[in-house]
């Protein structure tokens, strides 16, 4: 017979030393952030995961003489080899202690990143058209040629809210659950969707296995996200209106993800966010977020950076609480 109350005491004190770490680690990549000294001189590690990804689709994403089953095959072979390699490279690392687990995880969060990425949007939409569409397109992979300063700000602010989970508060919870294994799994996966997740020609076989298995991890993260900015939100009075269009709109995104932080804070900072969007030649259709709110703009864009640093200190207050707890 098991004896369950030792395991669980174990898994706790496993949990509440994680935890520690996720704290530490927050407040370093608020305090470092990217250190481009150092990554200039060696490479980042989401780089790393970027050169084994695309090994992976030279030698197996062939199109010539292979069917689009076996081309699933082969994508799904190709994210299995990831993850073994990410999950061994976590496995090896968290031999290093919890320095090493400290360091690893705030080389890995996004927060201050995102922050000064976004920031610089609503700085150059100050300076015309065409700075603000450089700007945003470095952070987004829609076309940028024609975007119109509200077009801008949205784009902006939907990456925000997006990337609040998949930057920040996704990287925090697959740590907690299976410390730094989990943490370079789901980075791995993250960046294979990113790089192979599409829907056309080249990749929708080859990387459906990829877009799936993000879709999965991102499952939870997405949803706790909204819920953290409806939580900044209600410290603002906004709450129920964030809570509201989160639930009303959220799974009208074409993402089973996506559309949960970004319908949350579209309530949050009451803008109205979504709607069509072109990539390349073709233009997505989609529905807005939020319909009766305002349209977006400047001071918008750093309204939701307010919430995306409340909802940080929210989800930092309850780690906290557990590890006091």
């Amino acid at each position: 017979m098991t004896d369950w109350p030792p395991i669980l005491g174990l898994a706790f004190a496993a949990l509440a030393t994680r935890a520690t770490i996720l704290l530490a680690a927050l407040a370093i990549d608020w305090l470092v952030g990217e250190p481009d000294l150092l990554w200039r001189r060696v490479p980042h590690p989401v780089v790393l995961f970027g050169r084994a990804i695309s090994f992976m689709d030279r030698h197996l994403n062939k199109r010539r003489g292979v069917t689009g089953k076996s081309r699933q095959a082969r994508g799904a072979l190709a994210i299995l080899a990831l993850v073994c390699l990410a999950a061994t490279g976590g496995w090896v690392l968290s031999f290093g202690g919890p320095v090493v687990s400290c360091l690893v995880l705030a080389v890995l969060l996004a927060a201050r990143s995102l922050d000064e990425h976004i920031r610089a949007v609503a700085a150059a939409m100050e300076d015309g058209l065409a700075p603000a569409r450089r700007a945003v397109g470095m952070i987004v992979g829609r076309d940028t040629s024609g975007l119109k300063k509200a077009d801008i700000a949205r784009a902006a602010i939907e990456t925000g809210a997006e990337n609040l989970s998949d930057g920040v508060i996704a990287p925090a919870i697959w740590f907690l659950v299976a410390g730094l294994p989990g943490l370079l799994v789901y980075k791995m996966v993250n960046t294979a969707d990113s790089m192979i997740g599409y829907r056309n020609a080249r990749y929708r076989a080859f990387g459906s296995a990829a877009a799936r298995l993000d879709d999965g991890l991102n499952l939870i993260p997405a949803r706790v996200t909204a819920l953290l900015i409806c939580a900044a939100a209600a410290l603002h009075g906004r709450g129920p209106a964030a809570f509201r269009v989160m639930k009303a709109d959220a799974r009208h995104h074409a993402s089973p993800n996506a559309g949960w932080p970004e319908a949350a804070m579209a309530g949050a900072i009451n803008v109205w966010l979504a709607g069509p969007r072109r990539y390349g030649n073709r233009v997505r259709q989609a529905r807005r977020f939020n319909e009766t709110g305002r349209i977006a703009d400047a001071a918008a864009i750093l309204a939701s950076l307010r919430m995306l640093i409340m909802a940080q200190l929210v989800f930092a207050l309850l780690v906290l609480l557990f590890v006091l707890i």
